[in-house]
């Protein structure tokens, strides 16, 4: 296995006003690919700051991040977009699925993204396909947002995180605004894509039976990673 993610000594300082606010305190983390990694610890001990900087959201005060090799924290906005394009899928607590596009037209644009715009290209539909078997909604494909259940709408953001095959899955808090059952569906379609696909996928949670679910588990407090 090799190393897909990695930081090297990060610090997020927040300015507000003359006060600075320490969110990250020399963070150094490895994650291997085809590892599925939670990240755990209570609210505000930098695990939000943490996943948007080796998203290249966020640019840290200082440290490094790599992601598949390639060293993000001096890349040009643009070259951050393009990276993120191309080897980060995302799924947050809001979906920002498409209201008006179905769940194969949501999974087509996404397609459509990653190859910069370009309209002749039709994507993989046997890879849709696939996924959406795999996430259990073969059947959903001309359902709009609206028409789809709580878990459903996830599933549908899971999928259009990895339709392009992206290198990494930076998943915040996915099922944060579930009930309990669609929860545990979430996270077993996670566990499968991990399985199944090798995807490599860091999780953030506060959630103990959500961590459970990941092969490694990191604990933060205070801005910094307590176990490895």
């Amino acid at each position: 296995m090799s190393v897909i993610l990695k930081t090297v000594d990060l610090h997020m300082i927040y300015r507000m006003g003359k006060i600075g606010v320490h969110a990250l305190r020399g963070v150094n983390l490895e994650v291997e690919r085809g590892e599925f990694v939670a990240i755990m610890g209570p609210s505000g001990c930098g695990k939000s700051t943490l996943l948007h900087i080796v998203g290249g959201l966020l640019t840290p005060t200082s440290g490094t991040v790599y992601v598949d090799g390639i060293e993000i924290t001096s890349l040009s906005d643009a070259e951050r977009t393009e990276l993120r394009r191309r080897k980060i899928g995302f799924v947050f607590q809001r979906l920002n699925l498409f209201p008006t596009l179905t769940v194969e037209g949501n999974l087509r644009l996404a397609e459509r993204i990653y190859y910069n715009g370009t309209r002749h290209v039709e994507g993989d539909p046997e890879r849709r396909r696939q996924i959406l078997r795999l996430l259990g909604l073969e059947d959903k494909l001309n359902h709009k947002p609206n028409e789809l259940s709580g878990g459903e709408q996830q599933r549908v953001a899971i999928a259009r995180a990895i339709i392009n095959r992206p290198a990494i899955i930076l998943a915040d808090e996915p099922t944060g605004s579930l009930d309990s059952e669609n929860s545990q569906i979430v996270l077993r379609m996670l566990k499968e894509l991990n399985a199944q696909f090798g995807q490599t996928i860091v999780m953030i949670t506060h959630n103990p039976e959500a961590a459970a679910m990941a092969n490694r588990i990191v604990h933060m407090r205070d801005g910094k990673i307590i176990t490895p």
